[in-house]
């Protein structure tokens, strides 16, 4: 817990930084910094959706997935 604490605290002061040196306003970097997490979250999740999507179909048909390890042994 500690560690996704410490990485959000970064990713927020980052996406702050940067925002501020571009735009000159705390404002601003502080709304792109608390929106941009959000929209990176949203991202991920579709990005995760189309990756599972790409993976299921390099499959051959019959074959096992690479994971199945996990739940069957053989």
């Amino acid at each position: 817990m500690l560690k996704t604490l410490t990485f959000t605290i970064m990713h927020f002061c980052i996406a702050f930084s940067v925002a501020y040196l571009l735009t000159g306003s705390i404002a601003v970097s502080g709304l792109v910094a608390a929106v941009e997490p959000l929209c990176n979250s949203v991202g991920f999740y579709f990005h995760e959706k189309l990756w599972q999507r790409f993976e299921k179909n390099r499959q051959t048909p019959g074959e096992r997935p690479k994971h199945a390890w996990l739940h069957h042994h053989a």
